[in-house]
């Protein structure tokens, strides 16, 4: 696999090695010896998520607060995706910053988001099967957010976000400045 470092410290761009020919193709999406080394730390993830969504629908800016917080590995096996990762961690020189990648099931590339980080993302295909993997217990009192239009967060999206498909508890997230920030 090949691990590339983002603008955003810890967050990483993986694009896994697909053999492929005329029958099909094998890779392998996860390899914990091969991924802790590329990192450079032992992440022991503890559960797989799958969520899967219609054209046009947000899911995001989400994160586990304190002791519950979650680092994440995410792809796509379905369809295609805008994934953003922003960066919450007020000690980090990156605090406040975003990245944005594009994950498909033909491409499958995945991120590496780190505790720390509010992530989200946007159905670009008309479903999209969206994989995750976390690192620690999900805890419903402990779930914090970010409202995905705020000013503040200067996010160029690349298309009308008045045309996204967003939950209540997305619409209902607190403005940055609002938000639960990281030591």
């Amino acid at each position: 696999m090949r691990v590339q470092k983002t603008k955003i410290e810890g967050v990483f761009h993986i694009t896994p090695h697909v053999f492929g020919d005329d029958r099909g193709y094998f890779f392998e999406p996860y390899n914990k010896t091969n991924f802790d080394n590329a990192l450079g730390e032992d992440i022991t993830f503890i559960q797989d998520n799958e969520s899967k969504s219609s054209k046009g629908v947000f899911r995001g800016f989400a994160f586990q607060k304190g002791e519950f917080a979650q680092a994440k590995l995410v792809r796509v096996t379905e369809g295609k995706v805008l994934d953003v990762v922003l960066d919450m961690r007020q000690h980090s020189k990156t605090f406040g910053m975003y990245v944005m990648h594009e994950l498909s099931a033909e491409n499958k590339e995945q991120v590496f988001i780190p505790r720390g980080c509010a992530h989200a993302f946007v159905t670009l295909s008309e479903t999209a099967t969206f994989q995750y993997k976390v690192d620690n217990a999900f805890s419903p009192e402990e779930e914090g957010g970010v409202l995905f239009n705020d000013p503040e967060l200067g996010i160029e999206w690349p298309f009308d976000i008045n045309t996204l498909k967003v939950g209540e508890k997305d619409l209902s997230r607190p403005l940055f400045k609002d938000a639960y920030k990281f030591d």
